[in-house]
């Protein structure tokens, strides 16, 4: 590691709090300098200039708990007196690793929204494996895409077993096409028309600094915007359900390849079935008991009778908001993609041995 001095700047929006900005110097082992700004609120005045020394010493590599605890350590004196309105030690310390990572923002990147023509449920898990691999590699710019597809179908997690989350009488009932993804996270219940589900493909750099709970609820903040545009107050229920006052909208799932290069998708209700959801999927009690609510079905609560608008125009205004707010454009898939993807469904994604692979 080179000992000359570096010079690095980060910037974090803290959800539903003020932006905090950090100008980080570094002999390339420990950090020399720090300048910590923001459009932020903090009493007693002079605990601000106790946060850059705080941090002084720290080694490049230090992870967030280390760098939270010396901030937390240099206010501990201040004690009741100490008031800070939106942030806290803990977004410093993520903004500041942020800035030693190179951490980019959305749109320091030419992000392409595709609005997806409808497609069998097996080739959309595939394209999620495609167009992670195109990000990766370089071939395709960022993306966010929206799935659409007609087909009864049951997701499942990459390392949920199938036979503890689905029940076969339901499934075979319900003529039910139960596909494996290559992302963790629990099961989702997929009628044609009745969710909405999108995937975004995310280089490295614009999660840096962040750790696995804090990039599901960054990389959702237009998500968020969008559905307070239709009247519905969403949030982040750690680590990544999409819930209102109403109850869960949605869960999402990640998946990150060796050069931290990203999946992050996510499946929302909109008019869903819930007494053929309970049908087919095994949801335990220890699931819905710390969840906190009696049962599955009144776990969900559909975008539907939240906001009385169509499907599409719910996915209107939320590509829009994307669009807008990160300067996208609209563009689709290339044939190379589509054709990489139906050799996975053939290969991988429509065979007995990955369905299955957890029994």
């Amino acid at each position: 590691m080179t000992n000359e001095t570096q010079h690095f700047h980060g910037e974090y929006k803290v959800i539903g709090g003020k932006l905090v900005v950090a100008d980080v110097t570094t002999d390339g082992k420990t950090i020399t300098e720090v300048k910590i700004s923001g459009d932020f609120f903090l009493e007693p005045e002079e605990a601000y200039f106790d946060l850059a020394p705080a941090l002084v010493g720290a080694s490049v590599t230090a992870d967030n708990a280390s760098l939270r605890g010396r901030l937390d350590d240099a206010l501990a004196g201040y004690g009741a007196e100490l008031a800070m309105h939106g942030f806290s030690t803990a977004d410093v310390a993520t903004v500041v690793r942020r800035a030693l990572g190179s951490a980019a923002n959305f749109t320091d990147f030419d992000w392409q929204v595709i609005r997806g023509e409808v497609l069998p449920t097996q080739l959309n898990v595939a394209l999620d494996q495609v167009l992670l691999e195109e990000v990766a590699a370089g071939r395709r710019q960022p993306t966010l895409r929206f799935w659409e597809w007609e087909d009864t179908a049951t997701v499942i997690g990459a390392f949920q077993s199938y036979v503890n989350e689905l029940r076969p009488e339901g499934v075979d009932k319900h003529d039910v096409q139960v596909v494996r993804r290559i992302s963790g996270g629990g099961a989702m219940f997929m009628e044609g028309g009745n969710c909405i589900t999108y995937s975004m493909f995310v280089p490295p750099a614009l999660v840096a600094g962040l750790d696995y709970e804090e990039s599901y609820v960054f990389l959702d903040q237009w998500v968020l915007a969008a559905l307070k545009t239709l009247g519905v107050e969403a949030f982040y229920k750690p680590i990544n359900d999409i819930s209102s006052t109403g109850g869960k909208i949605g869960g999402a799932a990640q998946k990150r390849m060796r050069d931290g290069t990203l999946l992050h998708h996510a499946t929302m209700s909109y008019d869903i079935d819930a007494d053929k959801m309970v049908e087919v999927l095994r949801i335990g009690e220890a699931k819905i008991s710390d969840k906190g609510v009696a049962s599955a079905k009144k776990r969900v609560d559909p975008l539907r009778s939240q906001t009385g608008e169509a499907r599409k125009d719910i996915i209107d205004v939320m590509a829009d908001t994307f669009a807008a707010r990160y300067g996208a454009t609209y563009g689709t898939y290339t044939p190379e993609e589509l054709r990489r993807a139906q050799e996975l469904v053939d290969e991988k994604f429509a065979t007995e041995k990955w369905t299955h692979r957890v029994p």
